[in-house]
């Protein structure tokens, strides 16, 4: 016999009126506290308080570390292409075309004319980008830049191509951006004896695409174009200042201004043209 408030279930009178009500609602507290009423079942094989199991997320492919190296955008609706040694990723507000990524392909170069073409597909479509070297005015900004750009793309459910018009420029390499003195010129390691009072150095402003230093004689200053691993010093000028014949500031500038390609490797700038290594720099601190 089960007592509650020293009320015995025997004393509980069944019967129409207040305590039948009473009794029904006593039996049920009676019910909720029997002991072993919330104990789980020794062979049960379902747990109540096991732990929600969440799937994991889908990994998504991290792209903060890709270096772009060219970049474009367009206006009306706004559009944007960036592209990297390993893609070529596209966002825009046009519907349906929010985000179109494609691996990196090696672009095929026009014979006459210094234009680029890139086609590259995936299991959601097509993707052509065609960059070409001449005058583009943003129509936002007002601002000209280098190259023009075409960007086709075309989902699997497309039966036509949607163009995509912009304009866009190379991306310099941001490791250039530092100051750098002269090691060798033409495979030869280079002396102050050779120039004048100290030896010829560079400081490039990577974001600008410029450069100033000093070319062994006279201040100089100039351009960078480039693209990808291609370097040219464009628009060189230097003071006027009369150097002795024993100086080879004349052969710096030569090399400098003939060189094409570059790499940066172990603290050393080094700049090629068709016939070898033309100049090596070391990077100051």
């Amino acid at each position: 016999m089960y007592s509650f408030s020293n009320v015995s279930i025997s004393s509980i009178r069944m019967k129409p009126g207040k305590y039948y009500g009473a009794g029904w609602i006593l039996l049920l507290l009676l019910a909720a506290s029997c002991p072993g009423r919330n104990r789980k079942s020794s062979g049960s094989t379902t747990r109540l308080d096991t732990p929600r199991v969440t799937a994991p997320a889908t990994s998504v492919k991290d792209t903060s570390s890709e270096k772009v190296y060219f970049k474009a955008t367009g206006n009306e609706p706004f559009w944007r292409i960036e592209i990297s040694d390993e893609s070529l990723r596209f966002t825009s507000l046009t519907t349906g075309f929010e985000t179109f990524n494609a691996p990196h392909t090696e672009p095929a170069q026009a014979a006459d004319a210094n234009v680029k073409r890139y086609r590259s597909a995936t299991e959601k479509g097509q993707m052509q980008v065609q960059i070409k070297q001449e005058k583009c005015t943003d129509s936002m900004s007002g601002m000209d830049q280098e190259y023009t750009v075409t960007v086709e793309l075309k989902r699997g459910v497309d039966k036509d191509f949607t163009v995509f018009k912009g304009c866009g420029s190379y991306v310099t390499d941001y490791r250039l951006h530092d100051i750098w003195v002269l090691e060798e010129l033409a495979g030869k390691r280079v002396s102050k004896a050779q120039f004048e009072k100290e030896l010829p150095f560079m400081e490039i402003k990577a974001q600008e695409a410029s450069f100033t230093g000093f070319a062994g004689c006279n201040r100089m200053n100039g351009k960078l174009f480039s693209e990808r691993d291609r370097l040219r010093f464009t628009q060189v000028s230097t003071t006027r200042k009369l150097c002795p014949p024993q100086n080879q500031e004349a052969q710096f500038l030569a090399a400098l201004q003939s060189s094409t390609k570059f790499k940066i490797e172990n603290n050393r700038l080094y700049l090629f043209n068709a016939q070898g290594t033309k100049l090596v720099f070391r990077k100051t601190d």
